[in-house]
């Protein structure tokens, strides 16, 4: 149902759209995507837009800035707000003001790559409100470029979550060990939020603490009906590539075990590929960045 809304939402009324100089008039909900760090990897169309807006809010749950990026972004595109989940989930303010005049979210990454977004848009379609999104560089892109890995041989890339209190879901590594048994590398997302609330600024999961929410997940499954697949590497000597601060000046990329991985504790925001059977040339890349 949500695949139908996004294809009305971009085809509605039979319309094709021909160019991407594509601007509101008047009012209407614009989503920007910021890219993943550094406002110089925004599009000349991303800033002329954002610049343009009556309104601009800076999405500041899903993905963040760095903080010197942060405090160029009104010199760069103009006075903003900070906005968290509640008002982007539940956005009866956000549309009423862009049912009057064109409100820009800004978003770190591509808007379109949660599910957040995709809902806001389709609200902002129910309510009869004009709508745009331009697309920015996503860190998950860059995430794959950067590795040295194939792209087409990814499967369902994974969020890894914080535990909640006594809630640890092992659906991330499930799947993660369906892609491995497939023959398929992973891209793995880690979670900015502790509290699962969204409200407060994101506090990045570094990357002992991701190997260790990995390990309890493992131990979880081992104790349940919930079968394992027979690798032959033991779970912490399982080869695994971090990916640190992508698209920033800051970026860093190293390989190596996941136990290896969990030692490292410079950079600000992480994410992890888990290889699976590499060829020659991923090989090389792979040993070409180990730690």
């Amino acid at each position: 149902m949500t695949a139908l809304g996004i294809l009305d939402l971009l085809l509605e009324g039979g319309a094709c759209l021909t160019s991407m100089d594509v601007k509101l008039h008047g009012s209407g909900l614009i989503l920007i995507g910021l890219g993943p760090g550094d406002l110089g990897l925004m599009t000349k169309h991303a800033i002329d837009t954002a610049r343009d807006a009556d309104f601009r809010f800076l999405e500041g749950y899903t993905a963040t800035l760095p903080s010197d990026q942060e405090g160029l972004l009104t010199e760069f595109l103009g006075e903003w707000t900070m906005i968290m989940r509640p008002d982007v989930e539940n956005p009866t303010k956000l549309l009423d003001l862009a049912e009057r005049s064109t409100v820009a979210l800004l978003v770190v990454g591509d808007p379109m790559h949660a599910t957040t977004h995709i809902d806001l848009l389709l609200r902002a379609k129910d309510s009869g409100i004009p709508t745009l999104v331009i697309p920015g560089i996503s860190a998950t892109s860059l995430a794959v470029t950067r590795s040295g890995l194939q792209s087409y041989r990814f499967g369902r890339q994974i969020t890894l979550p914080y535990s909640y209190g006594d809630y640890l879901p092992t659906s991330p590594l499930e799947l993660l060990f369906n892609n491995l048994s497939n023959n398929l590398h992973t891209l793995v997302l880690l979670d900015l939020d502790p509290t699962g609330m969204g409200v407060k600024k994101p506090v990045p999961m570094s990357p002992g603490q991701a190997v260790e929410i990995l390990v309890k997940m493992h131990e979880k499954m081992d104790g349940t009906d919930t079968p394992i697949p027979p690798f032959d590497t033991p779970f912490l000597e399982r080869e695994c590539i971090l990916l640190s601060d992508l698209g920033t000046p800051d970026q860093s990329l190293c390989s190596g075990s996941l136990d290896d991985i969990a030692g490292i504790q410079s950079g600000r925001i992480h994410c992890m590929i888990v290889p699976a059977e590499m060829d020659d040339i991923e090989r090389a890349a792979f040993e070409g960045i180990r730690t």
